[in-house]
């Protein structure tokens, strides 16, 4: 079995910094392609970033230059830093990795609100 665990999510105020984290655990022999996602309310559930296991990114065009997808491979682990956080980035966050022998795997969802 295997498991992703989120974490680093909460309030900030507007123009602040916060940075997730997603652990995967288990018997994982190699996870290809790790990514972020998240959903607002009442708004369907959108990728935010993506990376590869050779480190090739790709973000939504509402995040470019603002968060930075990376991972640690030895760690299992991705990370989303999200800088000039807006009010409409609030949404759980959701990570999912892409696991040989396992398929795609999702974890329980993190909540970030971005508010004054």
């Amino acid at each position: 079995q295997v498991q992703l665990v989120e974490s680093g999510g909460g309030l900030v105020q507007p123009g602040g910094s916060l940075r997730l984290s997603c652990a995967a655990s288990g018997s994982i022999f190699r996870i290809y392609v790790m990514g972020w996602y998240r959903q607002a309310p009442g708004k369907q559930r959108e990728l935010v970033a993506a990376i590869t296991s050779v480190g090739s990114t790709g973000y939504a065009d509402s995040v470019k230059g603002r968060f930075t997808i990376s991972r640690d491979n030895a760690k299992n682990t991705v990370y989303l830093l999200m800088n000039s956080l807006k009010p409409e980035d609030t949404a759980v966050y959701y990570c999912n990795a892409d696991i040989e022998g396992w398929g795609l795997r999702w974890g329980q969802g993190t909540q970030v609100t971005v508010s004054s």
